[in-house]
């Protein structure tokens, strides 16, 4: 792959686009020589929940470095149309001697918001992801569960518009990692962001979004994409019909045959 100058993601101000963010062959070599992405065609939209499966290190996170400015692609456009971006890590990343409310806070206090004015964001986005009571216990009285949960409110006080998400719930327990699908996907409902998650569970895929998009190994490259056809809200007892099953296999082949 030749290399050309860096691609920086580029920030529209908010306005009325229903693109969000717009991947135009982007390409990503690091300084190594090793080429994690190539030609990937990516755009999410106000409104859709976009899942990106693939094998491990095919670049799955880097797509969402870019997207945040954390990376810049080396290659082709990836345009940001929005200031308001969410970011939810693998891990919980607390601060561990702050609460609940003041690690919900931190954001928007380094953003310089006036005190009074985010902790009622705080109180508000605590309340929103079902923590209310917990706001004084710091991370190490919380469970794995509740940690990602702060983590998730922590970002809703920034009011993202393009909401992107690390396998946040990869390390939890089926049930637990199942509780919070139901609870991100009411929010989803309720903020009608654009969401980009990154999972290695294809049946998480399924449940939570508007489209699922397939990966190739390295160089990451999209191979297949999936529209899911479930309507919002989704009952967790969907898991369990046919078409859904169905939908999951198909998904599962295009992963393996990708992985070829």
């Amino acid at each position: 792959m030749t290399t050309t100058a860096p691609a920086s993601p580029t920030r529209t101000p908010p306005g009325g686009t229903d693109t969000l963010l717009d991947f135009q062959n982007v390409a990503m070599q690091f300084p190594n020589g090793t080429i994690a992405l190539q030609g990937v065609d990516l755009t999410v939209k106000r409104g859709e929940f976009v899942t990106v499966v693939g094998p491990s290190g095919c670049g799955k996170s880097t797509l969402l470095r870019i997207a945040s400015g954390l990376e810049q692609a080396s290659e082709g456009t990836a345009a940001v149309k929005t200031d308001r971006i969410g970011y939810v890590f693998q891990d919980a990343t607390l601060l561990p001697w702050r609460t609940v409310s003041d690690n919900v806070e931190l954001l928007a206090e380094l953003n310089g918001r006036p005190a009074k004015e985010r902790r009622a964001k705080a109180q508000e986005a605590i309340e929103l992801v079902g923590l209310s009571g917990f706001e004084k216990n710091l991370p190490k009285e919380l469970s794995g569960g509740m940690r990602m949960r702060t983590s998730l409110a922590r970002s809703l006080t920034l009011d993202p518009e393009l909401f992107l998400f690390d396998e946040p719930f990869g390390a939890l327990d089926e049930i637990t990692r199942e509780r919070l699908n139901d609870e991100l996907l009411r929010l989803f409902v309720e903020q009608q962001f654009a969401g980009l998650f990154i999972t290695h569970s294809v049946s998480e895929a399924v449940y939570l979004s508007t489209k699922v998009i397939v990966m190739s190994g390295r160089p990451g490259s999209i191979v297949d994409t999936f529209d899911v056809p479930f309507p919002m809200p989704r009952s967790p007892e969907i898991r369990f019909e046919a078409e859904f099953a169905k939908l999951v296999g198909e998904v599962s082949h295009a992963l393996r045959e990708g992985h070829r």
